[in-house]
């Protein structure tokens, strides 16, 4: 097997009970991969992954909920994005989603 010149090694620090938790894991680099990877797939898009957001996503973000609402699935109960639009963009009219609860 030749090396991959394209991988780079990351090493992080690991508390005693992480390390224990992996123990059983049969190959823990590749784990670790997949765990980032899908991590980082969900991500939100907005705040990336910090949980807050600056000055400016904010006033972005108010101009954006003012024709949004934060829904919650009556089915899967995820929440969700629904548009509320107006009838000169051709978007949803507001009322529309009468199975989903506002959250």
């Amino acid at each position: 097997m030749g090396q991959n010149r394209d991988q780079e090694v990351v090493t992080f620090k690991a508390d005693a009970a992480l390390v224990e938790a992996m123990r059983g894991i049969p190959n823990r680099s590749e784990f670790i991969r997949g765990a980032i990877l899908a991590a980082l797939r969900n991500t939100c898009p907005l705040c990336a992954g910090t949980g807050t957001l600056t000055e400016a996503q904010r006033h972005h973000w108010q101009a954006f909920s003012r024709r949004h609402r934060v829904r919650v699935c009556p089915e899967c109960r995820a929440i969700h994005l629904v548009c509320t639009g107006t009838a000169n963009t051709g978007d949803a009219t507001p009322g529309t989603d009468s199975k989903e609860t506002d959250s």
